[in-house]
């Protein structure tokens, strides 16, 4: 159970506070010690925070990619969601996946965040 790791509540903190890359650094070591299905939600949350770093660095290509491939992943049937609500996330991401998609700025609307499932 990745959520019952202390490093899983640090990369959940790091992702809230927009350290994209630091909480890839964490998330990458969960997910190295985890297999699927838990294994893809780890994945899909990686790939929404270095879809948040390319669009840092300006990389809107990269950002769109990533973006579309962590909504595959997290929207599966079956994906654990570590009580997170990962549905709110998935709208998050796929608003921006559908302004980078229209060459239009995702900034404009909310940044995602790793809330608890109410």
């Amino acid at each position: 159970m990745p959520e019952a790791d202390p490093r899983f509540q640090q990369a959940v903190d790091l992702f809230n506070r927009h350290e994209w890359y630091a909480a890839h650094d964490v998330f990458e070591e969960i997910w190295h010690e985890t297999s699927d299905p838990e294994r893809r939600t780890l994945q899909g949350i990686l790939q929404v925070a270095v879809a948040q770093l390319h669009l840092q660095r300006g990389n809107t290509r990269g950002a769109t990619i990533l973006f579309g491939e962590a909504m595959g992943r997290l929207k599966r049937p079956g994906t654990p969601d570590f009580g997170l609500d990962l549905e709110s996330l998935c709208t998050c991401v796929s608003e921006r996946l559908r302004l980078l998609q229209l060459d239009q700025d995702p900034e404009t609307c909310t940044v995602p965040s790793l809330r608890l499932r109410s």
